[in-house]
């Protein structure tokens, strides 16, 4: 009789069966681990939310050890939630009302527009429409040339300095220094270097050089456009360079002397070795120049005041001045909203196609 209720309790293997009780030290059933047995008996770990069964101890209690860690980035996410979310949100909620001077002072009372704002900027047969897809095309070629031409500077300048010279501490320090400049001083700087009649580019270029008669103006009209790439690229090269030096010295130096023994040469070992482990870092670092480029305020409008050229019309400045000039915040919500969406697919178009070249290698 006992050997048949021992059988009948646990089966062949010495498994328990579902309807079986556990012993304390015998393994534990699907079943078992669905409703907590094995762990005290009382499914304490089994039971909650995901938060809360990581937030507690083996045992089931509290953890403080668990716990300290969340409290102690509370105040970050919190500030976070403060500095970027709310402004995020109350903008987009901006966007859906007909928010202008007149309702500048009772928010409240601003009529409901729906989708009103997006359809007035994306009409481009109206002049408000034509004006943002012009700005956009102005922005896109901006922030092309500045990626292409910072990311192609920075990566020459890491290259030629990953290998042992004199005077490349200083060298260093001298390239980093446009990036740890602050931006209003730099671009006030280049803004007198841009002055047509006392500026130090057409002094150079007229009395020194003699390649130009009449001083050329750099802040106003088409030349607008390449004054802003110029100081747009002289602020963002170093970064590009600090990043690709920075996964340069990742490299460890028997893989390069590995490719020598071999045969290899400097433009193998530089196309095969240096570029291809740079690929991830290049990938962070071509997404980000891309993004803080393409949203860049600070350096048109330090150049050139609340309503710039239209040759230089970037996107950013555009929606400040329907928004501060034009005071249509509804409009100019809607674009700035209109702008993120945009970003958003571009980092999720480059993730995602860069996971596909990630799983191809």
């Amino acid at each position: 009789m006992t050997e048949a209720r021992t059988s009948e309790a646990r089966p062949a293997g010495g498994i328990p069966s579902a309807g079986a009780p556990a012993t304390p030290g015998g393994p534990r059933t699907d079943a078992g681990r669905r409703s907590g047995v094995g762990n005290g008996g009382d499914g304490r770990r089994g039971s909650g939310s995901w938060v809360a069964r990581r937030l507690r101890g083996p045992d089931g209690r509290w953890s403080w050890a668990r716990i300290t860690p969340y409290l102690l980035i509370l105040p970050a996410i919190l500030l976070e939630l403060l500095i970027h979310v709310v402004p995020m949100g109350v903008g987009i909620w901006m966007s859906f009302i007909r928010l202008t001077q007149f309702f500048i002072t009772n928010w409240g009372a601003a009529p409901f527009a729906g989708f009103g704002n997006y359809a007035v900027a994306l009409d481009f047969d109206n002049p408000l429409g034509r004006q943002l897809l012009q700005s956009f095309g102005i922005t896109l070629v901006f922030t092309i040339l500045v990626v292409g031409i910072s990311f192609v500077f920075g990566m020459s300048a890491s290259l030629v300095l990953q290998k042992y010279m004199r005077g490349r501490g200083a060298l260093r320090t001298l390239f980093l220094v446009p990036y740890a400049l602050p931006a209003y001083a730099g671009i006030i700087t280049w803004k007198f270097i841009l002055q047509r009649d006392n500026g130090l580019l057409n002094e150079f270029l007229v009395n020194t050089l003699g390649v130009v008669d009449n001083p050329p103006f750099w802040l106003i009209g088409g030349n607008a456009f390449l004054s802003v790439v110029i100081v747009s690229i002289w602020q963002q090269w170093p970064f590009a360079f600090l990043m690709t030096m920075a996964g340069m010295q990742a490299i460890p130096d028997d893989v390069y002397q590995a490719a020598s023994i071999d045969g290899a040469g400097i433009w193998q070992q530089t196309r095969y070795i240096t570029l291809g482990m740079m690929r991830p870092v290049n990938s962070v670092l071509l997404l980000l120049l891309f993004l803080w480029t393409f949203r860049e305020f600070n350096t048109p409008f330090v150049l050139f005041g609340d309503v710039p050229p239209d040759s230089a019309n970037l996107l950013t400045v555009h929606i400040y001045t329907n928004s501060f000039i034009q005071w249509n915040f509804g409009l100019g919500s809607a674009m700035s909203v209109l702008l993120m969406l945009f970003l958003v697919v571009v980092a999720g178009v480059w993730a995602l196609w860069n996971r596909k070249v990630r799983r191809d290698a």
